[in-house]
């Protein structure tokens, strides 16, 4: 029988094979007590302390916070018996249309576009994403200035017909908010359940058609089985980020748990409430959460096995006749609602008075917003860098526990992290007012950056460590061979196989700053008004003629992370 000798201590032990192999991960346990372990990630630590602290923070809010503050039961009873009930029915209403309408959009256009072929198939593969490139918000004051009872369009009907009184249902309502949310998020949708058709679906539908089943048949029994985890986790998508909105609720006066949030705090100045309400919140988000992480896995046997290779070889069933017709308006449709409409009736005032748009202040506006974009996308990425190394080079239990800390936010509503982080500040501040901790956050880019972060480094983590997935571990061992330790291995090595992954990262995360609306409007520093916040007071003061200007720059700034994902999107197939 083989034996192995193993030394500890200079005294040797010999055994057999399976009695060494446990000696073997004794001596390796020896190498790396956990003390030192813990030592050599405690900058993880803090960081992710840093990150999560404004999540952890609201758990606070069911405890006695002082003889000043009510018993959270208290609170949360009295809310109970007056708005609370509202929130809720109001939110879930919301969410059930926005998801069922998501879903049917969605997925019936990634079906078109994916098993089927006729003329502009190619075209409406990228069209259908330009939606993404529109902030809900800035779709809804577009659309409330042309089809409000004083807009264009109703002058024009009750003109040219001798018509009076209202002649289009309000659009600043539950259903308007609806409409607007429906066809400004149905790309989440769509491009998950493309991607799940892609794999396989052509095949195993020309499968089917050769054995004899129906078009009909081929779509129920093989495509939409197929697309369903896809298109939950798509939709998962969909109502985090309609409950994470602000910006639409509050314009069009309805009352979800976010506005409910905000108003608690800054109108009746009461955090605790704030706090509860956000806790509700940020339950319901993480387990929609844990739906889109149970559809992403039960996505992967798609793109499992040999099936993809023989996709590539099946064809899209032609179309002819009113079934093309049909397919040309399952695509138009939602293009034409989500970017093309809204994108016209914002360019009407720019065309028709020149002289009623901000364009003193617009340079002004469009610094600010770049100035705290780039500073996020800057600091994000380092973030990003140093968690995505620390995994590479210990990818132990504790270390990928930290990274999945420090990566709670990117889910949680803007206005959620703000009553998170201003908890813990006003804490402080009352214990220690010498400090200035208040001051610190609340005059300057250092809280707003805060809260940025805290939402947006999962989004550059999550683009970095698909980087590092491209990188084989033996460069790895090979550096580590020629004597480069950790800094060397990261500037040397990684970093310039990574530029594409952090230039990626850093666009993502600014584009994502430039459209965040709730987190900018209480944190911003004094003077300091980004395009976003003031497209959102332009709107609220019915001044959506000079609310266009800033509006349509929110629209290109969000065309280039399209126009970047439709060419990923277009190489791969």
């Amino acid at each position: 029988m083989l034996r192995i000798r193993i030394c500890i201590g200079g005294r040797p032990i010999a055994g057999p094979v399976e009695r060494c192999c446990l000696s073997i991960l004794a001596v390796r346990s020896l190498t790396l007590p956990r003390p030192l372990a813990v030592l050599r990630t405690l900058p993880l630590l803090m960081l992710a302390g840093l990150l999560s602290l404004p999540v952890l923070a609201l758990l606070g809010a069911w405890l006695p916070w002082g003889a000043a503050q009510a018993p959270a039961g208290a609170i949360l009873r009295e809310m109970a018996a007056t708005v609370l009930p509202g929130y809720v029915w109001t939110t879930l209403w919301l969410a059930l249309w926005v998801g069922l309408g998501a879903a049917l959009v969605g997925t019936a256009a990634a079906a078109v576009v994916t098993l089927f072929d006729f003329p502009g198939r190619r075209m409406f593969e990228w069209l259908l994403l330009l939606p993404l490139a529109m902030p809900a918000y800035v779709t809804a004051y577009a659309y409330t200035d042309f089809l409000q009872f004083s807009g264009p369009l109703q002058v024009g009907l009750r003109a040219a017909f001798g018509l009076e009184g209202r002649l289009l249902p309000e659009v600043r309502s539950l259903w308007g908010a609806v409409w607007v949310f429906l066809f400004s998020l149905y790309p989440y949708v769509y491009l998950l359940a493309r991607t799940a058709l892609g794999e396989r679906a052509a095949h195993l539908m020309e499968a089917a058609r050769l054995l004899g089943a129906p078009l009909s048949r081929r779509i129920i029994t093989i495509a939409l089985p197929l697309a369903r985890p896809a298109v939950a986790a798509g939709v998962a998508l969909v109502l985090m980020e309609t409950l994470a909105d602000f910006g639409v609720t509050s314009y069009f006066g309805i009352q979800t748990f976010t506005t409910g949030i905000l108003k608690a705090w800054l109108s009746m100045d009461n955090r605790t409430a704030a706090a509860q309400l956000s806790t509700m919140l940020l339950a319901l988000v993480m387990g929609l959460l844990w739906l889109e992480h149970r559809a992403q896995r039960r996505m992967r046997f798609s793109a499992a096995g040999p099936g993809h290779a023989a996709a590539n070889e099946a064809l899209p069933v032609p179309l002819h006749g009113m079934r093309r017709w049909l397919a040309w308006a399952v695509c138009t449709v939602p293009v034409l609602m989500g970017f093309v409409a809204p994108v016209g009736f914002m360019l009407r005032p720019l065309a028709s008075d020149w002289s009623v748009l901000p364009w003193g202040r617009f340079l002004e506006w469009a610094w600010n917003s770049v100035r705290l974009g780039g500073i996020t996308a800057g600091l994000a990425v380092l973030v990003a860098l140093a968690l995505a190394f620390a995994v590479r080079r210990r990818p132990d239990l504790l270390t990928r526990g930290v990274v999945r800390l420090a990566s709670v936010g990117y889910a949680v509503p803007g206005a959620v992290i703000v009553v998170g982080l201003l908890l813990p500040v006003g804490w402080l501040q009352e214990r220690v007012p010498g400090w200035g901790v208040g001051a610190l956050v609340t005059t300057t880019a250092v809280g707003i950056v805060w809260a940025y972060l805290v939402r947006f480094c999962a989004v550059a983590l999550q683009s970095v460590q698909s980087g590092y997935a491209r990188i084989p571990g033996s460069l790895d061992d090979s550096a580590r061979m020629l004597g480069a330790r950790s800094g060397r291995l990261l500037a040397r090595v990684h970093w310039p196989l990574l530029r594409r992954s952090t230039a990626a990262a850093a666009l993502l995360v600014f584009v994502d700053v430039m459209k965040e609306l709730p987190a900018t409007m209480v944190l911003r520093p004094f003077n300091s008004d980004t395009l976003a916040v003031v497209a959102y007071q332009l709107a609220r003061d019915e001044r959506l003629g000079e609310a266009a200007l800033p509006s349509l720059a929110l629209v290109l700034v969000g065309l280039v992370p399209v126009m970047l994902l439709s060419r990923t999107l277009r190489s791969r197939d």
